[in-house]
């Protein structure tokens, strides 16, 4: 990990500390936006770029490089995790597909307890040979999904607009649910320290369909298991906790107990981080779709960001999702600059 005595803003930011500019990052920050991940893309599949460490090690410090952020995140994907189950992962052009989708205590049953230190070496040889690449210019976010978007993946099957799947296990067979729920958790933990073990300097989790909860059902079938998860975090690497369309959970995600709370773009920071409380760090939160408006725009509201955090120690800038394939790189670079320029 990041030797402290010469911390990086980011990861001062991660603990509240005071920065001499507020440091910045985005999710898919290696992504299809960028000429240079579409070339490698072009010869190779996404699930053998996953599995080719010194590959991941070039799409993930291309763009450090290239837009001089504050930190890189791993090249990977949440559903990994899920491949060593026995369920079918396949990435289809319409995103990813479950071929054997789980639906009932039984299929629960009949799940592989994967071993993620062995399933998932390619991940922790990635992480070796990125930061190798990085050298210490900043510091490497790992990541994960949360017990309930994988859980969401494993029974819809792929993407859904209603989780109806989902929501009927849970309302109809509670007990089969939290079997699952408590297997993602210890599967999620054996990977992201091993992680960690391998060199990471900090983790972001990712609940990116968790937005479609009622409250109760968070309370009821989720933050259990996200408390368990976060605890189980090897201590001293700073935990962001993010999910998209979750206005009306924020204050039962900061029960979770991550260092860090990721907002989209749907709410007002500065609103957000009243109500998670001002004792965590916060990141966010940029419309992705913004950085298609001209530079000066894109100037305008990384500035009402800034605005909105009044000098207030904590903050790490980054989109309120991840960067779109269609974003000019030069705009990407011109909201970076942006956020370094305003906030030194």
């Amino acid at each position: 990990m990041t030797d402290t005595s010469t911390e990086h803003p980011f990861l001062t930011a991660c603990r509240r500390g005071k920065t001499p500019y507020t440091p910045v990052w985005l999710m898919r920050q290696a992504g299809r936006y960028m000429q240079h991940y579409r070339d490698v893309r072009a010869k190779v599949s996404f699930l053998d770029l996953c599995k080719t460490p010194d590959l991941v090690a070039e799409v993930t410090v291309t763009p450090v490089e290239r837009l001089n952020v504050d930190a890189a995140i791993l090249f990977a994907d949440i559903l990994l995790l899920l491949e060593p189950m026995g369920v079918g992962l396949e990435y289809a052009t319409g995103g990813p597909v479950i071929q054997r989708p789980v639906r009932t205590g039984g299929d629960i049953d009949a799940l592989r307890d994967p071993v993620p230190e062995e399933s998932l070496s390619y991940v922790y040889a990635a992480v070796r040979s990125t930061r190798a690449a990085l050298n210490g210019r900043v510091p490497l976010i790992g990541f994960c999904g949360a017990p309930f978007t994988l859980a969401s993946y494993l029974i819809e099957g792929g993407a859904s607009r209603n989780y109806i799947h989902t929501k009927r296990l849970y309302h109809t067979d509670p007990g089969a649910w939290n079997a699952l729920m408590e297997r993602l958790v210890a599967s999620t933990l054996s990977y992201v320290n091993a992680q960690i073990d391998a060199g990471i300097d900090a983790l972001q989790v990712f609940d990116s369909w968790v937005g479609c909860l009622a409250p109760d059902d968070y309370r009821e079938y989720v933050l259990p298991h996200m408390r368990r998860l976060m605890a189980g975090v090897t201590p001293g690497v700073p935990v962001i906790h993010f999910g998209t369309g979750t206005c009306g959970l924020l204050e039962l995600m900061r029960e979770a107990g991550s260092d860090v709370m990721g907002v989209d773009w749907r709410v007002d920071l500065d609103e957000a981080w009243s109500r998670v409380g001002h004792d965590m760090a916060i990141q966010g939160n940029l419309d992705p779709v913004a950085l298609f408006a001209p530079p000066a725009e894109i100037r305008r509201r990384v500035g009402d960001i800034l605005r909105r955090v009044q000098g207030r120690p904590g903050h790490i800038f980054n989109l309120g999702h991840g960067i779109l394939p269609e974003t000019p790189v030069d705009h990407v670079r011109a909201m970076v600059d942006a956020v370094h320029e305003l906030s030194a």
